[in-house]
């Protein structure tokens, strides 16, 4: 259990800053680091391409995938430490940090899953061959990354009432929530700016994999050495999904595919897709027990820090409790939850799972009507209100809370696929390998 836990925390956080050393020995005899690319105005080491490349054969070989030839993996391994690197860059620029708290709220919860301390990670891990300092440095990075794109990406992403009736109106012919598949892609990137010649040479080479893929060759090695997608790496694996939370591009086309079977070339803003059906599983009703929930949060950044954040979210509470303030006003005019402050900081009718481990144990544990104590979560300082609690089967107002996550949650990957496709064309890379 506590490999597959490492291993899926170590393939959510990608590639990351590794200050582990290939080093090679100069002229004179001393060991020395070589630069695999410029990036901006920093670099990526040959010891961090080296090492992260050790670790993607580790994990595909742990998964049963044939590792590809060094000539093709390499180019992909470097590709990702690029554009985290970029990503990162991008954290510093807008003041995105990470305390110590928030790092050690999220590696508690990875220790909780494995039934042991905080204190007793670092054994663990040890025994995994997992360097506990540099596992630290990586979720660090990986929280400040969800961070970025939950500032970048998510403030982006409206969602219409017309988009909610005409998702449910498509839904009524087509695969419930109930319904869950685990599904795999190759994404063959297009830039926004490319050119029709770019376009036609990038259809092309879907196309070729396609066929490749139809005469018997195995998805997740093509993936790992031709896919752009965020998942490259992990064989183009984006795990379970539920029916209303598929992708956009994918959602009219999974449901039609057999177990196995992999989809002809499907064109997006981002490139051109192939998506592979691996399983499917579900179809029954469900009966949640469903809790009504309402925030406010306020993110630690460059101006504000740490401290500063929870005197104020504690002073609002204050006000709040106190009837000087209006919980929903605040959160409109406050809160750094962009998927929610505009609703007043309603999160809706939600079912167990819907949120953050830390942030699910106290919806779970007040009162209704009652507003939390300050708390902490990898994203910034909360309060809570839980505004009721039911046990039902879908309604239709549910089913368009639901309805609006799930079009949110299928916009917020191709969303993502543009932002750092803009971001990689936007900066000043060199390989040097």
């Amino acid at each position: 259990m506590l490999a597959r836990i490492i291993l899926f925390s170590l393939a959510l956080l990608g590639a990351t800053t590794s200050l582990a050393q290939d080093r090679e020995l100069s002229s004179r005899g001393e060991l020395i680091d070589g630069i695999a690319a410029v990036v901006n105005d920093g670099v990526v080491l040959k010891s961090e391409l080296a090492e992260e490349t050790r670790r993607i054969v580790q994990r595909l070989q742990a998964q049963g995938t044939k590792v590809p030839p060094e000539r093709s993996l390499v180019p992909q391994v470097l590709d990702r430490l690029i554009i985290n690197r970029i990503q990162l860059q991008r954290c510093e620029r807008v003041g995105i940090q990470v305390s110590d708290e928030t790092l050690n709220n999220a590696l508690a919860n990875i220790a909780q899953r494995n039934n042991v301390s905080l204190a007793q990670l670092p054994q663990l891990l040890a025994g995994e061959g997992i360097d506990y300092p540099q596992y630290r440095r990586e979720m660090r990075d990986q929280i400040a990354i969800e961070q970025l794109h939950q500032r970048d990406v998510l403030a982006r992403i409206s969602i219409t009432p017309r988009e909610i009736d005409e998702y449910l109106a498509r839904q009524a012919g087509r695969a419930s929530s109930n319904m869950e598949y685990d599904i795999s892609q190759i994404l063959v990137a297009v830039s926004p700016t490319a050119t029709p010649e770019v376009i036609a040479a990038a259809g092309k080479k879907a196309n070729d994999l396609y066929q490749r893929l139809k005469a018997g060759q195995d998805f997740a090695q093509l993936a790992v050495t031709n896919s752009d997608g965020q998942q490259a790496l992990e064989g183009g694996s984006l795990g379970w999904k539920k029916g209303d939370e598929l992708p956009t591009v994918f959602a009219d086309v999974v449901p039609g595919l057999q177990k196995g079977q992999v989809s002809e070339p499907i064109r997006s803003a981002s490139g051109f897709h192939l998506v592979k059906l691996n399983d499917r599983r579900g179809g029954e009703p469900v009966i949640e027990q469903q809790t009504h929930v309402r925030h406010i949060l306020i993110t630690p950044n460059a101006v504000l820090d740490n401290d500063a954040a929870r005197e104020k979210i504690t002073a609002i509470r204050q006000r709040i409790v106190s009837g000087e303030d209006d919980f929903a006003t605040v959160a409109k005019a406050i809160s750094d939850d962009p998927g929610s402050k505009n609703e007043g900081g309603d999160l809706g009718w939600t079912g167990p799972g819907s949120f953050a481990p830390e942030f699910q144990a106290v919806v779970n544990s007040i009162a209704e009507n009652t507003v939390s104590e300050p708390f902490h979560t990898r994203f910034g300082w909360h309060i809570l209100e839980v505004l009721g609690r039911r046990t039902q089967d879908t309604t239709e107002e549910v089913k368009r809370q639901q309805a609006a996550l799930a079009i949110r949650n299928s916009k917020l990957g191709e969303e993502t696929e543009v932002w750092m496709q803009r971001l990689r064309d936007q900066a000043f890379v060199e390989s040097r390998i």
